[in-house]
């Protein structure tokens, strides 16, 4: 049952520094210890100087009091920095693994979602997760090896008194977190609910800022943002208010405490020493500080847990493997007889079609007729709704990931580009390019006089990625990823958008030319473009989609012949 906690299984992504993370708890426990330590001492001080006794008699004490005021924000400062170290280090790492699992695991997790949720997971949710480290599970060690250890003192002294204080502490230390945890848990699924949809409709305005604004459509979209940050605010406060009665329960637990200790302390005080009866009124104060943390502690491993399921309903729970009979097809033809389409939408596309090794074929139609899908279930991106697609015989699914990559890629129309420099913007696709390979194939694209007027050249930083350059440079950029690229196999999604009508013609006649154009005979093109050109449709193959749930296919493609339906 346990091992089937989301927080637990996101250990594994976390992987925290366990040694880092003991070396905070300790200095967390000498940091409220020395507090604890200084009450006791102070009292006990206080109560002896009245009685007037020699000076020398209080000198100890006098230098105890100073060391634990000093010591207690040093070991803070301490504990801050072992905590916040195994944290960040903790987020890095559970990044890593995202990012990984996104790379290699299944497809179908990520292609449903928007891209603002995308970055709502693992940027905020991941934040979460490791904030448990900080805010949950050293607070709760920090507090329950104090609680222990004042409980003990008190109990030197009185029994009862200690009975007292321990009862108030699994109040305030576990029924009031227990209560906070409750309460936002009803409310912190709706909260990060407006939170997506807040980051959705931002990150739509930000990618598609100037389209919107032509459109006339970008206020509406700002706005609809502002409405969903609102709603993200409200439903956080309403999330809080349950909470607030939890984080109220330890102030009345500390009254309840000190009274108790009053009632004890008149009842032995003809039988203790007056110092003795100072440190049992005193010593309750400073043993509920660790306690005041849990609430929020409860709060954070609520948020935590939930953010640990958006995790995991984002990426595979274990790291993909290749299947155990892994095949590399040496026969490279690409045969479809399935259906493609996202498991919840209506529209679905079947594909019937043969690709041998050097073919060339262009997909058309309107927008959301389903050209991406279709490229994306022949790269095997999306598994077919039906049917199944083959390389050299041997369907998708049974060929690993790294084998399938290396013979398969699909460009897609919104790939990224970082805000980095051009060489490394360009080096994503294939890390081992030379400079002179850079050059000549922004030179093939048409980016030769751009890449000249570059400032420091291939070292130019884009800043703001895709903000540095015009939609039509971005698509050339994007396009010498292609051209970089090594696959056999190359499936293009609008790779020639955003370009005025004589330069997108003449990059799609280069980009289909049969016999060689920018790529050889040696290579297989699969592209989706809004137009073609109309010589092109007498020269190589084309397969028209239109908005119905059942489309027209493409036959059989022998040999690189035009086909067309």
């Amino acid at each position: 049952m346990f091992r089937r906690d989301p927080l637990f299984r996101a250990l594994v992504l976390l992987r925290p520094r366990l040694p880092r993370l003991a070396l905070a708890v300790v200095c967390g426990v000498l940091s409220l210890g020395s507090a604890l330590a200084l009450a006791g001492v102070a009292a006990w001080l206080i109560t002896r100087a009245w009685q007037m006794p020699p000076i020398l008699d209080l000198s100890v004490a006098v230098v105890a009091v100073r060391a634990f005021g000093i010591s207690r924000g040093v070991l803070q400062y301490c504990e801050r920095l072992a905590s916040h170290d195994t944290a960040l280090r903790a987020a890095g790492s559970a990044r890593e693994q995202i990012y990984r699992r996104l790379a290699h695991g299944r497809p179908e997790l990520t292609a449903r979602l928007h891209e603002g949720e995308l970055v709502s997971r693992v940027g905020h949710d991941v934040d979460e997760l490791s904030d448990a480290l900080v805010r949950a599970v050293l607070p709760i060690a920090v507090a329950v090896i104090l609680s222990v250890a004042a409980v003990g003192v008190i109990a030197v002294i009185s029994w009862p008194a200690a009975a007292i204080l321990a009862a108030c502490l699994v109040l305030a230390g576990v029924v009031a977190p227990w209560l906070s945890a409750r309460g936002a848990a009803a409310q912190e699924q709706l909260a990060r609910l407006h939170h997506a949809e807040r980051d959705v409709a931002a990150m739509t305005a930000l990618d598609h800022g100037p389209e919107l604004k032509v459109s006339g459509r970008l206020p509406a979209v700002i706005a609809e943002s502002e409405h969903h940050q609102r709603n993200w605010g409200d439903a956080l406060d309403e999330a809080a208010r349950p909470a607030a009665f939890g984080a109220a329960m330890p102030t009345a637990a500390i009254g309840a405490s000190v009274l108790g200790a009053v009632v004890v302390g008149i009842g032995i005080a003809s039988s203790v020493a007056p110092t003795t009866l100072a440190i049992l009124m005193l010593l309750p104060l400073s043993s509920f500080e660790a306690t005041t943390a849990l609430p929020a502690a409860a709060v954070q491993l609520t948020r935590s847990r939930i953010a640990a399921r958006r995790l995991f309903d984002l990426v595979d729970d274990e790291p993909d493997v290749a299947p155990a009979h892994s095949a590399a097809p040496t026969d490279l033809v690409v045969r479809a007889r399935a259906v493609a389409g996202h498991p919840t939408a209506a529209r679905t596309v079947p594909v019937d079609l043969e690709l041998p090794l050097g073919a060339r074929l262009a997909i058309t139609g309107p927008s959301g007729c389903g050209k991406s899908t279709v490229l994306m279930t022949l790269a095997g991106l999306i598994p077919a709704l039906d049917g199944a697609v083959t390389l050299g015989g041997y369907p998708l699914t049974q060929l690993a990931e790294a084998e399938l990559r290396s013979k398969i890629t699909y460009f897609a129309e919104d790939a990224h580009l970082f805000a980095t420099t051009v060489r490394d913007n360009l080096l994503v696709v294939r890390g081992d390019c030379t400079d002179d390979e850079l050059e000549a194939v922004l030179t093939r694209v048409g980016l030769r006089h751009w890449r000249d007027g570059l400032p420091d050249g291939l070292d130019t930083i884009l800043v703001g990625g895709a903000a540095a350059v015009s939609a039509g440079q971005r698509r050339r950029l994007l396009l010498a990823r292609v051209l970089l690229s090594r696959s056999p196999v190359l499936l293009l999604d609008e790779p020639t958008e955003h370009l005025d009508a004589a330069a997108s013609d003449a990059l799609l006649r280069d980009l289909l030319a049969p016999g060689g154009g920018l790529f050889g005979p040696d290579r297989t093109v699969v592209l989706a473009t809004h137009h073609l050109p109309a010589d092109l449709t007498e020269q190589v193959p084309v397969l028209r989609l239109h908005h119905r749930a059942v489309s027209a296919s493409a036959g059989t493609l022998a040999g690189g012949r035009p086909h067309a339906t």
